[in-house]
């Protein structure tokens, strides 16, 4: 079938399905909605059977969806209305949503429904929840929606409210004004739903020190204290302040953007707010072992069961700024000091990896300088992986990953994903040629050949093709938190294997081997001539694709790279 999907953005959901589709043999094309005269060519260009609208933000034209069928997938239950929907059911604390893929008529939300499939409401922020249990329904929905529409004999379900499954509502646009926190009264389960339910966009209005600042992320604190509303503390860059009866942790600001000012872009908390204002906080450090026992923030965990090492790692939307990648540096060093057969690297949930940290670079007062110190702070981690010969390391991706972060997770010595996951292995769309070694990583795994296409024609690759090519080593179904189990089970299992030891002994032959036929050095320099020339050199794109990319400056057209 051939099926055009029409999206705001190119994101994690619309990759997804476009993989899923693409992956059972239909043909499928990508139209971001960048206005409805260009949608209007590309539709009689492509000539579609079925228009899928995985996330759009606007209306698509009544003469398309008059002319052609056309399916919205919307991240609610039967019945369920409105463009804030997974904000109300954060706030409101909802223990079961849904995503509804319902048929575009005049009436918003309000058509033919094709497919409903529920989902457990996790406790966590709008996007990480998005990412997980909204994709995971949507892609159980959307595949079924699709059969369905292939089959003449199906009718769609008229939304009827006196139905008893359609529990949804008509929800108004969730404006700041539902959002704002009274911190002189709202007790800390309170703050935090109302965070989480604004994490990522639009983030939650508020004052702190005399000047207004979108609040993005929140997380408990369980042990520090304070007169409400103040900042007790700041760690790694986020800062900690008082509730009624608790406390809170705030990664990341925004400021609030004044009239006819410059747009402004989320930062690390410490980092907006700078010396002058936090003069008197403490900074208040918690290790990663500590970190794994209790309920505070912390991008680091590192636990063990067993012979296996768990080294977690958690950061807002997969970036990994210079400071970011040496804590994490000094993490892993320690734990590959302990006493463990096998270290698995990630998170529990949500991104792995998205490489080098944008938004930190582009607030730099000289970004080529600190796309520099970036790089080579990746480079570090990805180097003391791939030496270390001692252990087996695995990746262990329960969620998406791309550019340089694809790159770390492979210098292990297996990468195991979740069935979700969604890999991009490239830089080209942000003017880089990349490094974390990947010259050498990447075609050990998929072959040159292999790695020339994934590098140059940068779309996503699905969990079971990254098996499939190579370029992962195994794949497992579930959710995040069955994924985890499934993960612990056999890297314990891998630990007490009798062929553990020979495992070891081959591998600290390979690199030898490796490491005499061309060092890493040499990989390394190579590709950081590239990237020197990126960064530093005139007339090269990365500066205004980065700036683009930080500042959500959408782009003309269609990128050619998603057009079938």
């Amino acid at each position: 079938m051939r099926i055009l999907l029409v999206a705001s953005a190119f994101n994690s959901l619309t990759q997804r399905v476009h993989t899923e589709l693409r992956e059972r043999g239909h043909r499928v094309g990508v139209e971001l909605a960048l206005g409805d005269d260009l949608l209007r060519a590309r539709v009689s260009h492509f000539r579609p059977d079925l228009i899928l609208a995985p996330m759009l933000t606007s209306a698509i034209p009544e003469d398309i969806w008059t002319a052609y069928p056309v399916l919205i997938v919307h991240p609610g239950p039967k019945g369920d209305r409105g463009p804030s929907s997974l904000d109300w059911a954060i706030r409101e604390g909802a223990p079961e949503w849904g995503v509804t893929v319902l048929q575009a008529v005049a009436e918003m939300d309000a058509g033919p429904i094709w497919a409903s499939e529920p989902f457990p409401v996790a406790v966590c922020g709008k996007s990480e929840l998005y990412r997980n249990e909204v994709s995971d329904a949507a892609v159980r929905a959307v595949p079924l929606a699709v059969e369905r529409f292939a089959d003449s004999r199906f009718m769609p379900e008229p939304l009827d409210y006196s139905r008893p499954d359609v529990r949804g509502q008509l929800r108004p646009y969730h404006a700041q004004e539902y959002r704002r926190i009274d911190w002189s009264a709202d007790d800390t389960a309170t703050v935090l739903r109302r965070l989480r339910a604004a994490d990522s966009q639009p983030g939650v209005l508020d004052e702190l020190f005399g000047r207004q600042y979108f609040l993005h992320g929140g997380h408990n604190e369980d042990r520090l204290r304070g007169f409400p509303g103040s900042v007790i503390a700041t760690r790694d860059g986020a800062i900690c302040r008082a509730t009624v009866d608790g406390a809170v942790w705030l990664p990341q600001l925004r400021p609030r953007r004044t009239p006819g000012g410059p747009a402004t872009f989320k930062r690390p908390a410490v980092d907006e707010l700078g010396p002058e204002l936090l003069a008197g906080v403490p900074e208040v450090p918690v290790t990663p072992f500590e970190a794994a026992t209790r309920d505070t923030w912390s991008e680091l965990r590192y636990r063990e069961h067993g012979e296996v090492g768990y080294l977690e790692f958690a950061f807002a939307g997969g970036a990994m700024s210079t400071d970011q990648c040496r804590r994490l540096l000094a993490a892993y060093r320690q734990a590959a000091q302990r006493p463990v057969a096998v270290l698995v690297l990630g998170p529990p949930r949500d991104f792995f990896s998205n490489g080098i940290h944008l938004n930190v670079i582009e607030a730099a007062d000289d970004p080529a300088e600190e796309s520099w110190y970036n790089i080579n702070a990746m480079n570090d981690l990805v180097e003391a992986i791939l030496t270390t010969t001692d252990k087996l390391v695995i990746s262990a991706l329960a969620g998406n990953a791309a550019a340089g972060g694809v790159m770390l997770a492979l210098a292990a010595d297996e990468v195991w994903c979740r069935e979700s996951v969604v890999l991009n292995p490239h830089y080209r769309l942000m003017g880089l040629h990349g490094s974390e070694y990947w010259t050498y990583t990447l075609p050990r795994r998929v072959g040159s050949e292999v790695a020339d296409r994934l590098t140059r024609e940068t779309l996503p690759v699905g969990a079971r093709r990254a098996a499939a090519i190579g370029l992962a080593d195994r794949v497992a179904p579930g959710s995040a938190e069955e994924f985890r189990a499934w993960v612990r089970g056999e890297a314990e299992a891998m630990a007490a294997a009798p062929e553990l030891a020979d495992r070891l002994v081959a591998k600290k032959q390979r690199r030898a081997a490796d490491e005499a036929a061309k060092p890493l050095s040499a990989y390394r320099d190579y590709e950081l001539a590239q990237m020197r020339q990126n960064f530093y050199g005139e007339h090269e794109p990365y500066h205004r694709l980065r700036r683009n990319f930080v500042h959500k400056v959408r782009p003309q057209v269609t990128p050619t790279h998603l057009l079938a």
